[in-house]
């Protein structure tokens, strides 16, 4: 089995992309139950945030994978084509294969494919927010893992999967607790604040609201707390959550029914609700901008899918309404990063990977060696049967020291071609060498599944 990652992030699609793939609750867990059900793997877990959308897979063969999981994502989304201006999703009627093709041809340019050792680098990045678009964010990790719980308690995650993201998570950890890099990163909070400044003048005299009440909410209203702006207003749905949020942060709770109230008095409004549908429109901006008499007005909209309705001129769809999303954030972004605590980060994950493909191609070999010395062991036991049936009268002493010197003599046979198979293991060759050992040794395949193959609970 070899592990393959398909996915894309905001390093390779455009917004309205992602947004087509994240704007449905359960989409994560249907594309892995489509990936499984394909037969081209053996696991899968599908990690799913704002910025990427990734199938991890063990599969035991590259080419029939890669087009079951491009088939799986072309299915979970009608995805958006800015050059066509039209969804895939809406082609005319006719062969669904036709559409199906159709759809997915236009997904694949965005597609990014890692497989075998490229695979697991490419884990190990992400678990230590290299790959993010505020690189160094540790919010990546809690992602990661509730993505294997999930696929855990869906049955669909195995050895390799549960042992490449238990080694992602450990890395990812080591990245945050060795080196400073979500201390040197920009947060996206921080550089939209800065971009406000830059519109609004010092933050000190503007007029904030946060809407929405949940984990990116939270840390916007904290920083935006943090930088001391003149006045914190928190919109949400469920007014106790809002009302925690304002408490902690010292702002104001509104009810949702206030909600165009607050963004007319508002220099700067920052949204992330998890929404399906747009919460803010471009009708109510307009309704907001007259109300305010010209004074200028920037909003901050960190979620997808959007919540603010996407117009085809923004950012000036709106006089006097500037508005930064999450693709100009990552354009802004990039480059912002602390560089030497990104090197740091990235030998750190050098290291870690030779580690991983080193234990793993020792793990590889690891039933060969166990199943040649059991035969080992096991002739030796025959050898001394026959030689209690031949000299019955043989006292103890004596025939425990013809049994070690038998030890002794099959474990100096036995040292040189375990010790290879290792070495052979550690250069990428092992799994020839284990098949010579097995063909020399006459060691069937049975003998070999027995020692690598945990035993079976007896069910109560």
């Amino acid at each position: 089995m070899s592990l393959l990652v398909i996915g894309l992030s905001h390093h390779t699609a455009p917004l309205s992309v992602l947004e087509a793939l994240s704007e449905r609750p359960g989409r994560a867990e249907a594309i892995a139950a489509s990936v499984l059900s394909s037969a081209t793997a053996t696991e899968a877990v599908v990690l799913s945030t704002c910025n990427r959308l990734e199938v991890y897979a063990s599969v035991p063969a590259f080419h029939p994978a890669v087009a079951a999981i491009g088939e799986a994502l072309a299915l979970a989304a009608g995805v958006e084509e800015p050059e066509a201006g039209r969804r895939v999703a809406d082609l005319p009627p006719g062969d669904p294969a036709d559409a199906l093709a159709a759809r997915a041809e236009a997904l694949a340019e965005h597609l990014y494919v890692r497989y075998d050792d490229a695979a697991i680098a490419h884990a190990f990045t992400v678990a230590c927010g290299l790959d993010s678009m505020a690189v160094g964010e540790a919010q990546i990790l809690g992602q990661m893992r509730d993505a294997l719980a999930g696929a855990q308690g869906r049955g669909q995650v195995g050895e390799s999967l549960n042992a490449l993201f238990q080694g992602a998570l450990r890395v990812g950890k080591r990245a945050h607790t060795e080196t400073d890099i979500d201390q040197h990163s920009v947060s996206l909070v921080q550089i939209a604040l800065e971009e406000a400044a830059a519109v609004l003048g010092p933050l000190e005299a503007v007029s904030s609201a946060v809407v929405g009440a949940g984990g990116m909410s939270g840390l916007a209203a904290a920083t935006v707390a943090r930088q001391g702006i003149g006045s914190l207003t928190i919109v949400n749905r469920t007014p106790e959550r809002a009302e925690r949020l304002a408490v902690t942060t010292s702002g104001v709770a509104r009810p949702w029914d206030n909600l165009a109230e607050v963004l007319a008095a508002s220099d700067l409004v920052i949204t992330c609700t998890g929404a399906v549908g747009h919460v803010i429109t471009a009708d109510m901006l307009a309704a907001s901008a007259s109300r305010r008499g010209g004074r200028p007005q920037v909003v901050v909209d960190l979620a997808l899918p959007r919540d603010v309705e996407p117009v085809v001129s923004w950012p000036h769809a709106v006089p006097g309404v500037s508005l930064i999303d999450l693709q100009s954030l990552g354009l802004l972004l990039e480059g912002r990063a602390d560089t030497s605590q990104v090197v740091r980060v990235r030998e750190l994950v050098t290291g870690e990977v030779a580690d991983y493909l080193t234990r793993r191609m020792e793990k590889s070999v690891a039933p060969t060696v166990a199943a040649l010395r059991a035969r080992a062991a096991a002739l030796v036991a025959t050898e001394m049967e026959r030689l209690d049936q031949r000299l019955p009268g043989l006292d103890e002493a004596t025939r425990a020291e013809v049994g070690l010197a038998v030890h002794r003599i099959v474990e100096k046979l036995l040292h040189t071609p375990t010790m290879r198979v290792k070495e052979f293991a550690m250069e990428g060759s092992g799994d020839d060498y284990a098949a010579a050992l097995r063909e020399l040794f006459d060691l069937e395949p049975k003998d070999v599944a027995n020692v690598s193959t945990p035993p079976q609970r007896a069910q109560p």
